[in-house]
């Protein structure tokens, strides 16, 4: 293919994902600030950012042909970094949400919001990192969103809560933070952001299990994955104080294989084992610590702000 069949490929795929997202993502302004949406559902839910509502309880909604109105935060969850609005307007039907899990370093996304203000702007880039963490905005040190997307499109204040989409138009993130020139972040849409989501539109909270550390996804050598049958592990980079991690014994450098006999392969793996059903219950993480592997043993406690 030359590089004018290339460019014009590249077009059309930019142009057609815009075409289907612009009416899909609306703009958001509160008391405290702005920012966008995506339509999350029909019956007028949308995700957003928790930051771009701060503690808000309402704010208005502007979408591109248009149409605008009130809106309710009907649920937030600031260590995930996402929100649920509920609006009066009459909202497209909502655009398809991919996997994030299935994106690759080099593929093309593009990223549709109302960055200062101007609605529907669109951008485009491609994913420049994958499994980044961010911290979260809160009160509570040590809590880090975890598996963020990193993309070069650019991203300006109030891009936030807008849609991050691969070349077929499905959302595979929130983008969610503007880190530098040619660096934005995205929170990531895999399984765990759905029951995420689910719980903000049904119970308007999310009540998951603390063990008290941060890990960093870390490749074995040859050896290692020979003997433990993981290629892949969780090293642990800090254990909060007084945390079930350090009442257990987890130490900096533990290398993480598996909770309750799951791989963990990543750090977005651990998430999905940290929910209500684990807070309080015994639960067995396989360790390879310096030359042994040891089984500990952890009770989680609720997460609480």
């Amino acid at each position: 293919m030359g590089d004018e069949e290339a460019l014009d490929a590249y077009s059309q795929t930019v142009t057609s994902v815009a075409r289907h997202l612009r009416p899909r993502v609306a703009s958001v302004r509160t008391e405290r600030g702005s920012g966008s949406a995506v339509v999350l559902s029909s019956e007028g839910h949308l995700v957003t950012n928790a930051h771009v509502v701060g503690r808000s309880a309402r704010g208005e909604v502007a979408f591109a042909d248009g149409a605008s109105g009130p809106f309710a935060v009907i649920g937030r969850d600031p260590l995930s970094d996402l929100a649920v609005l509920r609006t009066g307007v009459a909202v497209p039907e909502p655009p398809e949400f991919g996997d994030a899990d299935r994106l690759l370093v080099g593929s093309l996304v593009i990223a549709v919001g109302s960055p200062l203000g101007l609605e529907g702007s669109v951008t485009a880039g491609v994913v420049s990192a994958l499994g980044r963490s961010l911290p979260a905005r809160g009160r509570t040190a040590s809590r880090l969103i975890e598996d963020v997307i990193q993309t070069d499109a650019a991203l300006n204040p109030g891009n936030s809560g807008g849609a991050l989409a691969d070349s077929r138009g499905r959302v595979v993130g929130i983008n969610t933070a503007v880190a530098g020139i040619g660096l934005g972040l995205a929170v990531p849409v895999n399984a765990t952001t759905r029951r995420i989501l689910s719980a903000l539109r049904e119970d308007g909270h999310v009540r998951r299990a603390y063990l008290g550390l941060v890990s960093v996804p870390t490749p074995l050598d040859e050896r290692w994955s020979a003997r433990t049958g993981h290629r892949r592990a969780l090293r642990v980079a800090e254990v909060i104080p007084g945390s079930p991690a350090a009442l257990s014994g987890l130490r900096p450098g533990d290398l993480l294989l598996a909770v309750n006999g799951a791989s963990l392969a990543d750090a977005q793996s651990l998430a999905r084992h940290m929910f209500e059903e684990a807070i309080g219950r015994r639960t067995e993480i396989t360790v390879l610590r310096g030359e042994a592997l040891v089984d500990v043993v952890t009770e989680p406690t609720e997460l609480v702000d």
